[in-house]
């Protein structure tokens, strides 16, 4: 209960209201409200060191949170092939995907036990979707899952819409059409490519900030910014897997520039 309270905690306030709030515990709570009492010495210590401890389990909490948003960050940005994702990554992936389309993301998937088929909760303006993810690479989707999954759904007292399924693989005839009759949405790998493609951020300038675009020239192939004036600049000679990856799953970066493929 208390982990509990404490992610609900730290994953919905600003990093401002953690400096406040650890401040209120020490030197506050911890500190200066015994000082001010006159609290005896044992009770003194005894206050401090909680103070002390909620400060440091309320600041390490929101950083191990913060971290793991930039790694879910990162996974949108540089991975350019799904199947290098273990099953919580993939998660992770597309939770971030969702987060940049607009939804609030709550990870509710745990690898150590069972999740009762919900991965991620998602809320945007009153609305509320939940989805399962399965990073399934050699075999599809079958219709027992699509039927479980609706049938948590019903549990929810959720409409078929209300659910999405996700994954790298694809889908049999049959859950197709038990989808297709419970209102299921179902994404697999090529729109989940196209979401992505969506999804991600232009590359940065790191002179201006605005939007760069692939070129290449005698020495190979670079970034350059599109801002009138701007000589911004960054070469891909030391990043080959991130040049493969705009070549190949980025077209239309090449079409721009006018390069040849």
């Amino acid at each position: 209960m208390f982990d509990r309270a404490m992610m609900a905690l730290v994953t919905r306030v600003s990093g401002r209201t953690i400096v406040v709030i650890s401040l209120a515990f020490y030197p506050g709570l911890g500190l200066g409200l015994p000082l001010l009492l006159g609290w005896s010495t044992s009770w003194l210590v005894s206050a401090n060191v909680a103070g002390v401890s909620f400060a440091a389990v309320v600041s390490l909490g929101w950083l191990i949170v913060q971290l793991e948003a930039k790694d879910r960050r990162n996974l949108v940005e540089w991975t350019t092939d799904l199947r290098h994702l273990n099953a919580e990554e993939f998660e992770w992936f597309v939770g971030e995907l969702f987060r940049r389309e607009g939804w609030d993301v709550r990870e509710t998937g745990r690898q150590d036990r069972a999740d009762g088929n919900v991965d991620l909760v998602l809320t945007k303006g009153g609305r509320r979707q939940l989805v399962q993810c399965k990073r399934w690479t050699s075999w599809p989707v079958g219709v027992n899952d699509i039927r479980a999954f609706a049938g948590t759904l019903m549990g929810e007292k959720l409409d078929g819409y209300q659910g999405t399924f996700v994954t790298f693989s694809g889908y049999t005839e049959p859950a197709r059409q038990e989808a297709k009759k419970t209102g299921i949405t179902l994404i697999e790998r090529q729109e989940l490519y196209d979401r992505v493609e969506r999804a991600r951020r232009p590359e940065p300038c790191s002179v201006c900030a605005q939007p760069m675009t692939l070129d290449r020239s005698q020495h190979g192939w670079w970034f350059r910014c599109t801002e009138r004036g701007c000589n911004g600049k960054r070469h891909l000679d030391g990043e080959p897997a991130r040049a493969v990856d705009l070549l190949t799953k980025r077209p239309w970066l090449i079409e721009a520039s006018g390069a040849d493929a």
